[in-house]
Protein backbone atom coordinates (compact mmCIF):
# COMPACT_ATOMS: atom_id res chain seq x y z
CA UNK A 1 0.00 0.00 0.00
CA UNK A 2 1.36 3.28 -0.63
CA UNK A 3 1.83 5.60 2.02
CA UNK A 4 0.33 9.22 1.64
CA UNK A 5 3.57 11.14 3.83
CA UNK A 6 6.99 10.94 4.23
CA UNK A 7 7.00 9.88 8.18
CA UNK A 8 10.08 10.55 9.81
CA UNK A 9 12.20 10.72 12.71
CA UNK A 10 15.31 12.93 14.66
CA UNK A 11 16.10 14.58 18.52
CA UNK A 12 14.52 15.98 21.70
CA UNK A 13 11.58 18.33 20.50
CA UNK A 14 13.46 20.96 18.11
CA UNK A 15 10.47 23.24 17.60
CA UNK A 16 11.10 25.39 14.40
CA UNK A 17 15.00 26.27 14.70
CA UNK A 18 16.12 28.83 12.99
CA UNK A 19 16.16 28.26 9.05
CA UNK A 20 19.81 29.68 9.00
CA UNK A 21 20.85 26.95 11.46
CA UNK A 22 19.86 24.02 9.59
CA UNK A 23 18.74 24.93 5.85
CA UNK A 24 22.10 24.84 3.85
CA UNK A 25 22.60 25.75 -0.13
CA UNK A 26 22.61 22.46 -1.65
CA UNK A 27 24.22 22.48 -5.46
CA UNK A 28 25.90 19.65 -7.14
CA UNK A 29 29.98 20.20 -7.41
CA UNK A 30 32.06 18.07 -9.77
CA UNK A 31 31.25 15.08 -12.03
CA UNK A 32 27.68 13.59 -12.66
CA UNK A 33 27.61 10.28 -11.52
CA UNK A 34 24.77 7.51 -11.73
CA UNK A 35 22.92 5.51 -10.11
CA UNK A 36 24.66 2.27 -11.08
CA UNK A 37 27.79 4.05 -9.70
CA UNK A 38 26.37 4.86 -6.52
CA UNK A 39 25.20 1.59 -6.02
CA UNK A 40 28.48 0.20 -6.66
CA UNK A 41 30.10 1.91 -4.03
CA UNK A 42 30.32 1.09 -0.28
CA UNK A 43 28.91 3.88 1.37
CA UNK A 44 27.20 6.74 -0.28
CA UNK A 45 27.67 10.15 0.92
CA UNK A 46 25.66 13.68 0.43
CA UNK A 47 27.95 15.22 -2.51
CA UNK A 48 27.06 11.58 -4.16
CA UNK A 49 23.16 12.41 -4.13
CA UNK A 50 24.07 15.90 -5.45
CA UNK A 51 25.96 14.36 -8.35
CA UNK A 52 23.10 12.63 -9.78
CA UNK A 53 21.48 14.39 -12.99
CA UNK A 54 17.68 13.78 -12.14
CA UNK A 55 15.31 11.77 -10.05
CA UNK A 56 16.29 8.17 -8.96
CA UNK A 57 14.85 5.12 -10.25
CA UNK A 58 15.78 2.71 -7.83
CA UNK A 59 16.43 2.84 -3.99
CA UNK A 60 20.08 3.67 -3.20
CA UNK A 61 20.18 1.85 0.02
CA UNK A 62 18.20 -0.80 1.91
CA UNK A 63 15.44 -0.49 4.37
CA UNK A 64 18.35 -2.49 6.88
CA UNK A 65 20.82 0.23 6.88
CA UNK A 66 18.39 2.45 9.01
CA UNK A 67 20.56 0.75 11.75
CA UNK A 68 19.07 3.33 13.93
CA UNK A 69 15.79 3.06 13.94
CA UNK A 70 14.63 6.32 12.67
CA UNK A 71 11.28 6.41 12.37
CA UNK A 72 8.87 9.13 11.41
CA UNK A 73 5.48 9.20 12.41
CA UNK A 74 3.85 12.43 11.60
CA UNK A 75 3.75 14.85 9.26
CA UNK A 76 1.57 18.51 8.36
CA UNK A 77 1.63 20.58 5.87
CA UNK A 78 1.26 23.84 6.50
CA UNK A 79 0.57 27.31 3.82
CA UNK A 80 3.01 29.87 5.80
CA UNK A 81 1.48 33.09 3.75
CA UNK A 82 -2.74 32.11 4.17
CA UNK A 83 -2.01 30.05 7.67
CA UNK A 84 -3.84 27.06 7.10
CA UNK A 85 -3.06 23.17 7.12
CA UNK A 86 -2.88 21.85 3.65
CA UNK A 87 -2.01 17.70 4.57
CA UNK A 88 -1.72 16.33 7.89
CA UNK A 89 -1.28 12.41 8.55
CA UNK A 90 -0.11 10.86 12.61
CA UNK A 91 0.86 7.42 13.56
CA UNK A 92 -1.58 6.00 15.71
CA UNK A 93 -0.14 5.57 19.39
CA UNK A 94 -1.10 2.05 19.44
CA UNK A 95 0.76 0.71 16.36
CA UNK A 96 3.96 -0.46 17.54
CA UNK A 97 7.15 0.17 15.63
CA UNK A 98 8.57 -2.45 12.92
CA UNK A 99 12.37 -2.46 12.62
CA UNK A 100 13.02 -2.81 8.81
CA UNK A 101 13.90 -6.47 7.68
CA UNK A 102 15.62 -7.76 4.32
CA UNK A 103 12.08 -9.28 3.56
CA UNK A 104 10.58 -5.51 3.16
CA UNK A 105 9.44 -4.62 -0.18
CA UNK A 106 9.52 -0.56 -0.97
CA UNK A 107 6.28 0.46 -0.47
CA UNK A 108 6.64 1.77 2.64
CA UNK A 109 10.11 3.72 0.60
CA UNK A 110 7.24 5.58 -2.08
CA UNK A 111 5.00 8.32 -1.71
CA UNK A 112 2.04 9.74 -3.97
CA UNK A 113 1.13 13.22 -3.38
CA UNK A 114 -2.14 14.94 -5.03
CA UNK A 115 -2.76 17.94 -4.76
CA UNK A 116 -4.70 20.85 -6.07
CA UNK A 117 -3.02 23.16 -8.89
CA UNK A 118 -3.25 25.78 -6.51
CA UNK A 119 -0.68 23.69 -5.05
CA UNK A 120 1.74 25.57 -7.57
CA UNK A 121 1.25 28.57 -6.86
CA UNK A 122 2.24 28.48 -3.18
CA UNK A 123 4.82 30.67 -1.99
CA UNK A 124 5.97 29.21 1.47
CA UNK A 125 5.11 26.07 2.92
CA UNK A 126 6.23 24.69 6.08
CA UNK A 127 7.01 20.72 6.75
CA UNK A 128 6.51 19.58 10.37
CA UNK A 129 7.61 16.17 10.64
CA UNK A 130 8.01 14.20 13.90
CA UNK A 131 10.41 11.08 14.40
CA UNK A 132 11.46 8.72 17.34
CA UNK A 133 15.07 6.97 17.23
CA UNK A 134 16.13 3.66 18.64
CA UNK A 135 18.50 3.34 21.06
CA UNK A 136 21.85 3.92 19.30
CA UNK A 137 22.83 7.73 19.19
CA UNK A 138 22.37 9.38 15.79
CA UNK A 139 25.82 11.70 14.82
CA UNK A 140 25.63 14.01 12.24
CA UNK A 141 21.59 13.80 10.81
CA UNK A 142 21.46 15.46 7.62
CA UNK A 143 18.32 14.97 4.90
CA UNK A 144 18.94 16.28 1.46
CA UNK A 145 15.46 16.56 -0.51
CA UNK A 146 15.85 17.08 -4.14
CA UNK A 147 12.81 18.17 -6.78
CA UNK A 148 12.53 17.75 -10.11
CA UNK A 149 10.37 17.89 -13.23
CA UNK A 150 11.28 14.91 -15.51
CA UNK A 151 14.87 15.49 -15.46
CA UNK A 152 15.00 19.71 -14.85
CA UNK A 153 16.05 20.53 -10.82
CA UNK A 154 13.60 22.40 -9.41
CA UNK A 155 14.37 22.93 -5.58
CA UNK A 156 17.10 21.26 -4.00
CA UNK A 157 16.99 20.96 -0.13
CA UNK A 158 19.70 20.53 2.69
CA UNK A 159 18.87 20.44 6.31
CA UNK A 160 21.84 19.59 9.34
CA UNK A 161 20.35 18.39 12.28
CA UNK A 162 23.44 17.52 13.90
CA UNK A 163 23.16 15.07 17.03
CA UNK A 164 19.97 13.25 17.96
CA UNK A 165 20.60 11.87 21.14
CA UNK A 166 19.13 7.62 21.73
CA UNK A 167 15.16 7.11 22.25
CA UNK A 168 14.00 10.54 21.84
CA UNK A 169 11.35 11.95 20.26
CA UNK A 170 11.77 14.93 18.22
CA UNK A 171 9.80 17.24 16.44
CA UNK A 172 10.81 19.97 13.52
CA UNK A 173 9.35 22.27 10.99
CA UNK A 174 11.00 22.48 7.28
CA UNK A 175 10.60 26.31 5.73
CA UNK A 176 10.32 25.36 2.07
CA UNK A 177 10.57 28.22 -0.58
CA UNK A 178 8.72 27.21 -3.91
CA UNK A 179 10.55 28.49 -6.94
CA UNK A 180 8.30 30.58 -8.95
CA UNK A 181 6.65 29.08 -12.21
CA UNK A 182 5.57 30.35 -15.29
CA UNK A 183 1.87 29.75 -15.87
CA UNK A 184 3.31 27.99 -19.02
CA UNK A 185 5.37 25.86 -16.66
CA UNK A 186 2.49 25.45 -14.22
CA UNK A 187 -0.15 23.82 -17.05
CA UNK A 188 2.52 21.69 -18.13
CA UNK A 189 3.04 20.21 -15.00
CA UNK A 190 -0.97 20.30 -14.31
CA UNK A 191 -1.23 17.96 -17.23
CA UNK A 192 1.42 15.71 -16.60
CA UNK A 193 0.65 14.16 -13.31
CA UNK A 194 3.56 12.26 -11.75
CA UNK A 195 6.61 13.70 -14.08
CA UNK A 196 7.17 15.89 -10.90
CA UNK A 197 9.38 13.82 -8.45
CA UNK A 198 11.41 14.37 -5.41
CA UNK A 199 14.25 12.14 -3.66
CA UNK A 200 14.76 12.73 -0.24
CA UNK A 201 17.83 11.34 1.38
CA UNK A 202 18.83 10.60 4.77
CA UNK A 203 22.35 10.31 5.86
CA UNK A 204 24.05 9.60 9.49
CA UNK A 205 27.41 10.97 10.08
CA UNK A 206 28.06 11.48 6.25
CA UNK A 207 26.42 7.66 4.67
CA UNK A 208 23.10 7.25 3.32
CA UNK A 209 20.71 5.01 5.57
CA UNK A 210 17.38 6.34 4.47
CA UNK A 211 15.97 6.93 0.95
CA UNK A 212 12.31 7.72 0.06
CA UNK A 213 11.07 8.67 -3.39
CA UNK A 214 7.76 10.68 -4.31
CA UNK A 215 6.03 11.91 -7.23
CA UNK A 216 3.58 14.57 -7.27
CA UNK A 217 0.33 15.30 -9.07
CA UNK A 218 -1.56 18.97 -8.97
CA UNK A 219 -5.35 17.62 -11.38
CA UNK A 220 -7.11 17.11 -7.82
Amino acid sequence: TTKRAHLFDLTNTMARRGLSNIMKASVRKGPIMTEDELLAKDTITPSDCLALAGPTTKYLCRTVDNIYDIEFTAFKLRDLDRGITLFEIEKPDDVPYQPPSEDDDDSGRFVEYNFTPDFLRLKTVGATVTFQVGEKPVPGFRMIERHFYGNKLLKSFDFDFGFCIPESKNTCEHIYTFPTLTEAEIQDMIACPKRTMSDSFYFVDGNLVMHNRANYSYNV
